[in-house]
């Protein structure tokens, strides 16, 4: 976990990466691989992958994960999708930071209950848009994702 000057990139925590790497949000077991080619996007550390490297793909649901930490009800917002993480346990993310911003992504922002509050396309300046993003009260945390797919990247929360 590391801290901007108004908020904390998170990325998938460490004992839901435990779970995760056992059985997915999906009731599927993990199956972990050899990278062939590398380039993922590994979401326990994130970074990308390097070939050789033993990782999996495992169905995620960030917002059930944190209902369960905050009492919140995201209702029909719950989700699960694909994310890359290592086969075994990693060093985790150091930051400093707003990692994968190499690329155009999806800030979306939820509500304390976990509610979808709108989203935006963000290309350049991301540490404006999330200054923006989290100038909104009702804003509790953004969800970094994949433009193309709506993938899951990293959490940023207030703080």
């Amino acid at each position: 976990m590391t801290t901007t000057t108004t908020c904390t990139v998170r990325p998938i925590p460490a004992e839901a990466l435990r779970s995760l790497r056992l059985t997915d949000d999906a009731g599927r077991p993990a199956v972990p691989y050899a990278d062939p080619e590398g380039d993922a996007m590994l979401r326990c550390c994130l970074r990308r992958s390097v070939p050789g490297e033993r990782i999996a793909l495992v169905a995620y649901a960030p917002l059930r994960r944190w209902a369960a930490e905050t009492g919140a009800e995201p209702g029909a917002y719950d989700e699960q999708g694909p994310v890359f993480v290592h086969a075994e346990e990693c060093a985790g993310w150091s930051g400093p930071g707003l990692p994968f911003t190499h690329a155009p992504r999806v800030l979306r922002r939820y509500s304390a209950q976990g509610h979808i509050l709108g989203g935006r396309l963000v290309s350049e300046d991301f540490s404006s848009a999330l200054a923006e993003a989290f100038g909104e009260p009702e804003v509790a945390s953004v969800h970094v994702r994949t433009v193309a797919y709506g993938c899951f990247l990293y959490e940023v929360r207030r703080g």
